[in-house]
């Protein structure tokens, strides 16, 4: 799926234009997954600024195209995934069960950030980190707890800082309880989190914190920042058992996406 570099063209581009642009690449990832059913899966690409239009093209990829999910940005032009605007997207997701991965973009890449590949490396976590307190804070897991969200790249640095978030959340209510007054932790176990962190401390944390249930593998492919070998982390964890092993390489991804494993023996 070709999606990372059509990010920041589609969220800025003139909203039919988009929608054109999104027809063809998933008529074209429906070719793909129709010609190699047992081998791909495809996730649609959306015109979100215009969420009319997006709710619009969702229904195709679900209905006609066969798509179980869409892949959107951390964050929608100036718009946060809190942004009421959104909220018809979120509300027709949860009604045709469509799964939504987040992937994050549009990083701040000039200033201090310019050097050291800094966006990648610092910016990219910062954006994902954002668009999960985002929807947090926001409400939208509240108001729409059967959606089903995956962020890429291990949460970014929320499962090292979700401590921090709740305290924030209960010593200044005045400033991060203005939408939603639950407890950040109350959504541990409701989101899911791809597993591509590169290190064997921080799979277990996020394991810890995220869950056994909602860590799946994550492999940015192509990418340099992606796992060389896809899934050799997880084969490495000597404390992980093969049921947790199978959960983290394909289990929970099926789960994720309504799919059955019998559909690619």
């Amino acid at each position: 799926m070709q999606t990372r570099a059509y990010e920041t063209w589609i969220d800025m581009a003139k909203p039919h234009d988009t929608l054109d642009l999104c027809v063809l690449l998933n008529d074209d990832l429906a070719q793909t997954v129709c010609s190699h059913p047992k081998r791909f899966v495809g996730l649609g690409t959306l015109p979100m600024q215009a969420p009319d239009l997006a709710v619009l093209e969702m229904r195709r990829c679900v209905r006609e195209l066969g798509f179980p999910g869409v892949q959107i940005g951390s964050h929608i032009n100036n718009w946060d995934l809190s942004a009421a605007d959104l909220d018809p997207f979120y509300a027709e997701a949860e009604e045709l069960n469509c799964s939504i991965f987040v992937h994050p973009w549009d990083m701040q890449t000039d200033g201090r950030m310019a050097k050291y590949w800094l966006p990648w490396l610092v910016g990219m976590p910062t954006e994902t980190t954002m668009a999960i307190c985002s929807m947090i804070f926001g409400g939208v897991l509240e108001r729409f707890p059967k959606l089903k969200v995956c962020f890429a790249h291990g949460g970014g640095s929320f499962p090292f800082t979700v401590g921090r978030i709740e305290h924030g959340h209960k010593v200044r209510p005045d400033l991060c309880a203005v939408d939603n007054e639950s407890n950040p932790r109350k959504y541990l176990g409701s989101f899911y989190t791809d597993s591509l962190v590169h290190d064997p401390v921080s799979l277990k944390l996020l394991t810890d914190v995220i869950g056994k249930d909602k860590v799946m593998l994550g492999t940015d492919y192509p990418f340099p920042l992606g796992e060389l070998q896809p899934g050799s982390l997880i084969e490495s964890m000597e404390e992980f058992d093969e049921t947790l092993k199978d959960k983290l390489l394909a289990g929970n991804a099926l789960e994720f996406l309504g799919l059955k494993k019998e559909q690619f023996d």
